[in-house]
């Protein structure tokens, strides 16, 4: 009987679960497309891209600490045999004193790429190009990542398997898809409604420079996003290695923002003794206004809340499952950018992100399927085990 109730509850369990990860990956994609929109329009208004990483990212550290206290909690052998846990400060001042200059230098590494160099370089290519354009190379990061592990030996590319052959197509498709959106423009796309936004914009407003100087600014934008890309997918690597000497999710992203905005906040010191400019103090400044309001929703919902999803996926379903739904954002990005932000279609830039999301798919059904295979052989060696175990015995 109790077998018979277990059983129902677990179905029950894994129903909701069928459920909720979807549902929690799209949410994770809406939470990101309105982060790229605020972003976009605040650095549009005079919003310099080091001063959003600073607030952003103590926003962000002091979102995640909270989380950090409540759901990272030790065990030591006498609560343990009571079934609870150690009261939450007395944990987290346990798990702090594990924070050694190992541990320190790994997570200054983890906040250079992450913050510092992913980030700032993305929003430096935001300001001179749009999130339309940008979003596209956030569908490459799976890419990337895969091509920097295979020349540093972390993995292989086997070409004997259909997986592995589809894997190098994947990656080879979503490279031309970006090469197509940066240097194929074509035809404008004739959407009425698109028009009007624009010439409502270009008769209430003189043109910006990125529309003046279009050519330049999308091609220094292009290698701001083609860093951006490197850096997230090193920080990848990085984090790999910092999951191992320090394994502290929460703690560890808590620490890696608030470095990411000390770091940010020297940047942003060196660069104003370097090319000082009039009224750098008023820049800092929050007012009630969007500025304001761009800082806190990334902090807490693009940080705090898409990072406690996310793991949640990877938990249940692997690292494979949350970059299956980046496409969701690369339409809705291009569809709400274009309708509200005035930003022109055309025709090279939707079949380029087209074949971002046709090579991204392919890509990651083949790395989906070798997983599941060392899944599988890793199981079927743990049985050989057993049985060899059971023989001796």
């Amino acid at each position: 009987m109790a077998a018979a109730e277990g059983s129902k509850e677990e179905t029950s369990r894994r129903k909701a679960e069928r459920v909720a990860l979807p549902a929690g990956m799209i949410l994770v994609q809406v939470l990101t497309v309105v982060t790229m929109l605020l972003s976009k329009a605040a650095l549009n208004g005079g919003m310099q891209p080091l001063v959003l990483l600073v607030y952003g990212n103590l926003v962000a550290a002091a979102t995640v600490a909270p989380l950090a206290v409540v759901f990272e909690r030790l065990t030591d052998g006498q609560h343990e045999r009571i079934g609870i846990h150690m009261p939450v400060f007395i944990a987290a001042r346990e798990i702090l004193k594990k924070v050694n200059m190992v541990v320190l230098g790994w997570i200054f590494i983890n906040a250079t790429f992450g913050v510092l160099l992913a980030t700032g370089l993305y929003y430096c290519a935001l300001r001179t190009t749009s999130a339309a354009y940008t979003v596209n190379f956030f569908n490459l990061i799976p890419v990337v990542t895969f091509l920097i592990a295979v020349v540093l030996q972390a993995e292989r590319i086997s070409l004997g398997t259909w997986p592995g052959r589809m894997k190098l197509v994947g990656t080879a498709v979503g490279v031309a898809g970006t090469m197509v959106v940066s240097l194929c423009k074509g035809p404008h796309l004739p959407l009425p409604h698109l028009r009007l936004s624009n010439a409502h914009a270009h008769a209430s407003a003189p043109a910006p420079a990125s529309v003046i100087q279009g050519g330049h600014d999308m091609a220094v934008g292009t290698l701001f996003m083609c860093g951006s890309c490197v850096s997230y997918a090193l920080w990848f690597v990085v984090q790999a290695r910092v999951a191992k000497v320090f394994p502290s999710r929460y703690w560890s992203t808590a620490l890696t923002c608030a470095a990411g905005s000390l770091q940010s906040a020297a940047a942003a010191a060196a660069a104003t003794v370097l090319a000082p400019r009039e009224g750098w103090a008023a820049e800092w400044r929050m007012g009630w206004d969007l500025r304001l309001v761009t800082v806190v929703y990334s902090g807490v919902f693009n940080t705090g809340v898409t990072f406690v999803l996310v793991s949640w996926a990877v938990a249940r379903r692997g690292p494979v499952y949350p970059p299956m739904f980046n496409s969701l954002s690369l339409i809705a990005t291009t569809a709400v950018d274009a309708g509200m932000l005035g930003t022109d279609l055309y025709l090279g830039g939707v079949l380029g992100a087209g074949l971002v999301v046709m090579g991204l798919y392919a890509f990651l059904w083949g790395k989906g399927k070798e997983l599941a295979a060392a899944k599988a052989g890793n199981g079927e060696q743990k049985l050989q085990c057993v049985h060899a175990d059971d023989g001796i015995a």
